[in-house]
Parts: structure tokens; C-alpha cells; sequence
């Protein structure tokens, strides 16, 4: 059907409601925002489904997500009446619609026969993690877009070990979801006695986990409560989790009561987005007042964190996730060395896209470095795969963008448990007579400098995806022998799961496969472009090492000229 003939079919049905109907009314003229929500379908990936609020096809709106809901029941009905009835478990953050989301995700389960757990607050995404494996439920919703504007939600689904639910699972449960054709038949049973609240000791059980966790507990107890910590939960779900961690362990914390507030509109940030500086503002602003050591926020569904620490004049500086990661990837392998606690398979797992600066940290601690594609579900993949064959142990993993965990209690992003590692190497580098700033210095004196960042190039339309990924087909038909003056010695290709030298030389990644290219340039740097997963977004990753920090920039400037002047080129000759 063409998106006009998908229109009118909803437009003229009896069974929609009329605040939607209206919706649709006011859009009538306008040709393409109807082909937007109705050209195509709202795609279910391996990361779940996210998108804009709004009545249609390709929206986030009940339908969308009770007809998701009713292909993963179709899903679990086939894994046997044992699946069904151990259920899933339902949270979700304080985006608009989240808690409607939620309540008919568990209707639809319900009617089903399906077991549902539904959080009576919102609840973050570890947390959630978190649940499935305490409650031994068969798999787990979160709804959340996590980072993005306000405009949007999402849902996600998790498998029974916590983690994003496996690209074999969701293929399953897409080919279920793709049987539906009517959106508005989906029905549920809200009063089932199939959906239960999830029980308070999982909240408890929780804290317990990561309060066995903490890596400096001396440290903590002298200056844990002298502390000056600010924290800001930017109106999302890590408020009560992430001050009642840093309140049980002693460590005195500021919030900002503001952002306490659990507002869908995320009204005192232009995103809530823990990354950016402008997103900790408020939290820096009260820093100053107080003259506070470091600040922290939480994005909505709190599974990134970000910080911001005074530097050496003393000013307020946002650091970026992977400095963040190679801070506490040092500050844990130290503790645990110190603590004569580091297991001799010790293993630490890292997106390939984040800061190589991680391998010499690890090669010092001889600890083995893994990488894995962008997601956090293939780091719990790792964790899986370790705890079945024994042949490492887990002790810490993160991605750049502000994710990080240590502790298999969760198999997800962990603001929660960030937080409190962050606020505990705060403690023990004051115990020092240091600041983790100057502490981030010394990594760099000891290691090199890097200056990793990455920048982001805004797609829109029912296409954006498609034409993404085109442009990143047309980069491995291009041969590049340098950027910036870098040379190329490898491209990586790991759509074809394969790695090609300058000589000439062809071998395997064995990694997972996912649309991206990845160069690695002379001296340890590298650039690498893919489409985002959740976001219409190109997204272009650098590693820059360099004798100090304005070799590095000047470095940045010549790379990032380079790679964008290639992508202009490709993006015409796709076009």
C-alpha cells in the first residue's frame, strides 16, 4: 500500500481513538510528514525499536508498541508454557507516554497468558538488567529512547541473562511482528492477575550488589562524608537508585533539586544528554556555589553517566566518556592490584570505536583487552561466554558514550554503579592528596597523549537509514593512503568481517558484523565511520596520538578536514 492508502486506512478506522484521529486530521496537507509516518514501518532492531511520539506507522504510539509486544508474546508462547509462565519483566523512565507503554505492554503479555512484572515507579535500565536475572523471568522491557530529545521513546527488550535480547531472538520475534498487518487489532487485559508489581526486595537486593563492589572502602570512610559532590539526575529514572548507593556508602552528595523532577519535556536542558557539558550546567553552576570537587548527571533512563572535574585553574571541565573509561578502567585494575584481588584471567571489554588508549592500561596491568562492535549487548555477550567456558573473568567494560560497568549483577550500561565508582575514586584520590584531574595528567604522561572525540552528521526522512549506510558502502570502494597527514596502515571492513593492511595482507576480525569502516592510522590513531543505531545520525570516531595535547589538536583539525572532504565526495556520487 502507498503511504496515502495507509493514511486513510487509519485515518478512517472506527477503532482509533479520537485524540489520534485529530492527529492525523491536522496533518492532512502536509504530503511529507504523512510519508514519513506512514511510508514505512517503525524498523525493530537488535537495540528494540525507538522513534518519535506520534500517531502512525512509523511513530511510537500504543500501537506500535502493543503490536512489538504481541510478536515478542508470540515469541515466548513458542519457548514452552514453563517461558511463559516464569514472564517479563516491564520498566520504563519518565519520557512521555513511558508509564502507558509499559501498562499495555503487560495487557498484551496478559492476554496471552503470559506472566508480567511491572515496576510501579520508574526504574532505570540496569536495574531492569538487573530484574530479569533476580526474577528469572524469560525476558525483560525497558521503555526508554535513553539520550534523546524529548520528542522521542523507545522500547527494548532483553533476554533471560539481562542483556539486549540476541540478533537470533529478535529475528524471530520480527518475523511475528511482521505477521501483524492490522496495528489497531492488538488487544490486552489490563486487569489480569498475570501482572504483578515487582517485589520491593529487588530495589534492596540491588544496592546489596553494588555496595560489595566498592573498591576503596578506607578511603571512603575518611573522606567519603567531607566530600563535596554534586549530582543531577537531569528529571530522569537514576535519582532514588544513584543517591541511595552514594548515602549508603557514606559519600556526601548535593543534588540538584530542579532536576529531581521527573519532567517528560526535560525542561531545564535543550537534550538530557549527560555527555555534553551544557546538559551538567546547572549541576556545574551549583558546584561553583558551593565549591563542590565534582559533578555528576544521569541521563533519562540512567545507564550513562557523565562528569565534570575541576582542572589545574581550578574551572570546571565536562569529560568526555572515554576519558571518563580509561579513569576508572586505571582506578580499578589499580585498587584490585593493590588489593592483590586482580584474577590472573582478568579481562576488560571495550567498544572498538572507543579510546586505544585502553590497551596500554591493560598491557601494563597484563590484563586482556577485548573489543566488540557499538551496543552494550555484545559486552554482555562477552560476560556470558566467560562465565559458560571459565575462561576469563570480568572486571570492567565501557563505550564512549558514557557506558560503563564493572560487576556482572547487570549486563548493561550501569550509571548506577558508575556513580558510585566515580565517587569512591574521588575519595581515594583526595586520600592521595590528589584530584582525579591531576590523576588523568599522569595517565597521559605515562601513556602518551590522546585526544579522542567524535562528531555527528544529522540525517532526516523515512530514508535517513538507507542513505547512511550508502554512504559508508561508497567509503570501501575508496583507497585512501592517509588522513591528516596520518598514514592508513589498515582498514578495517566489518560489514565483511575482514581486515586489510597497506601491503596487502587480507585477515578476519572474528567480531560480529555491523556496517562500519575503521582505519587505523600510524602511531595508534584511527578514524571510523557508522551509521547510529538509534539515531539518524552518521557518526565519525577519533583517536588522535600525539606528544601533548596541541600536537593532538592540530592533528584532529588535519584528520577531520581529510575525512570529511571524502565523505562529501561519496555522499554526491551516492546521491
Amino acid at each position: 500500500m502507498t503511504y496515502q492508502e495507509n493514511y486513510e486506512k487509519w485515518l478512517n478506522d472506527p477503532r482509533l481513538p479520537e485524540g489520534c484521529r485529530k492527529n492525523l486530521e491536522a496533518i492532512a496537507g502536509d504530503e511529507k510528514e504523512k510519508e514519513y509516518r506512514f511510508g514505512g514501518e517503525l524498523e525493530f532492531g537488535t537495540a528494540g525499536m525507538r522513534g518519535l511520539l506520534g500517531c502512525g506507522m512509523n511513530m511510537m504510539n500504543v500501537f506500535t508498541v502493543m503490536r512489538a509486544t504481541q510478536g515478542l508474546s508470540e515469541y515466548i508462547k513458542t519457548l514452552g508454557k514453563e517461558a511463559m509462565a516464569r514472564g517479563v519483566v516491564i520498566s520504563y523512565d519518565t519520557r512521555r507516554n513511558s508509564r502507558l507503554f509499559a501498562e499495555k505492554s503487560a495487557a498484551v503479555l496478559a492476554k496471552n497468558g503470559i506472566k508480567a512484572y511491572l515496576f510501579d515507579d520508574v526504574h532505570p535500565v540496569p536495574m531492569l538488567s538487573y530484574a530479569v536475572r533476580y526474577l528469572h523471568t524469560v525476558a525483560g522491557v525497558m521503555i526508554t529512547a535513553s539520550h534523546n530529545p524529548k520528542e522521542y521513546n523507545g522500547y527494548k527488550v532483553y533476554g533471560e541473562d539481562g542483556a539486549q535480547m540476541s540478533p537470533e531472538a529478535t529475528a524471530i520475534v520480527v518475523g511475528f511482528i511482521a505477521k501483524i498487518g492490522d496495528y489497531l487489532s492488538v488487544t490486552g487485559e489490563e486487569n489480569s492477575p498475570l501482572i504483578e508489581k515487582v517485589p520491593a526486595e529487588v530495589d534492596d537486593t540491588y544496592i546489596e550488589a553494588l555496595s560489595k563492589l566498592t573498591l576503596s572502602e578506607e578511603a571512603v570512610k575518611k573522606c567519603g562524608k567531607d566530600l563535596k559532590l554534586v549530582y543531577t539526575p537531569v528529571h530522569g529514572s537514576g535519582y532514588v537508585p544513584v543517591m541511595r548507593i552514594l548515602k549508603k556508602l557514606g559519600i556526601n552528595v548535593t543534588v540538584v533539586e530542579e532536576q529531581t523532577e521527573k519532567d517528560p519535556d526535560f525542561s531545564t536542558v535543550k537534550v538530557p544528554n549527560p555527555e555534553f557539558k551544557e546538559t551538567l550546567s546547572m549541576g556545574i553552576a551549583l558546584a561553583n556555589k558551593i565549591h563542590a570537587d565534582v559533578v555528576f548527571g544521569t541521563d533519562p533512563d540512567s545507564d550513562r553517566l557523565g562528569v565534570a572535574v575541576k582542572d589545574g585553574k581550578g574551572e570546571f571541565v565536562a569529560l568526555s566518556g572515554n576519558q571518563v573509561g580509561i579513569l576508572l578502567l586505571d582506578y580499578i585494575l589499580t585498587r584490585l592490584k593493590e588489593e592483590n584481588a586482580l584474577p590472573a584471567n582478568a579481562a576488560v571489554v571495550k567498544s572498538f570505536v572507543s579510546t586505544g588508549m585502553a590497551k596500554a592500561i591493560c598491557e601494563k596491568f597484563g590484563v586482556a583487552l577485548f573489543e566488540t562492535p557499538v551496543g552494550f549487548k555484545f559486552i554482555g555477550e562477552k560476560i556470558k561466554q566467560w562465565e559458560r567456558d571459565g575462561s576469563h573473568t570480568f572486571v570492567f567494560g565501557f563505550e564512549e558514550s558514557c557506558g560503563y560497568l564493572r560487576g556482572t549483577h547487570a549486563r548493561d550500561k550501569d550509571a548506577v554503579v558508575a556513580s558510585m565508582l566515580c565517587a569512591e575514586m574521588v575519595c581515594y584520590y583526595t586520600y592521595l592528596g590528589k584530584t582525579v584531574y591531576q590523576r588523568l595528567c599522569e595517565i597521559y604522561a605515562e601513556y602518551g597523549y590522546v585526544l579522542d572525540c567524535n562528531i555527528s552528521i544529522q540525517y532526516s526522512g523515512l530514508n535517513a537509514m538507507k542513505e547512511m549506510n550508502a554512504v559508508v558502502d561508497a567509503l570501501k570502494t575508496v583507497n585512501v593512503g592517509a588522513f591528516g597527514g596520518f598514514a592508513v596502515e589498515a582498514v578495517r571492513d566489518y560489514s565483511g568481517d575482514v581486515r586489510r593492511t597497506k601491503e596487502g595482507r587480507v585477515e578476519p576480525l572474528h567480531i560480529p558484523k555491523c556496517n562500519c569502516v575503521y582505519y587505523e592510522l600510524a602511531g595508534g590513531s584511527f578514524v571510523c565511520v557508522r551509521p547510529s543505531g538509534t539515531e539518524p545520525k552518521l557518526k565519525i570516531y577519533f583517536s588522535i596520538r600525539a606528544r601533548d595535547e596541541k600536537e593532538a589538536e592540530a592533528g584532529l583539525e588535519r584528520v577531520r578536514a581529510d575525512i570529511e572532504g571524502l565523505l562529501a565526495s561519496v555522499r554526491g556520487n551516492a546521491e
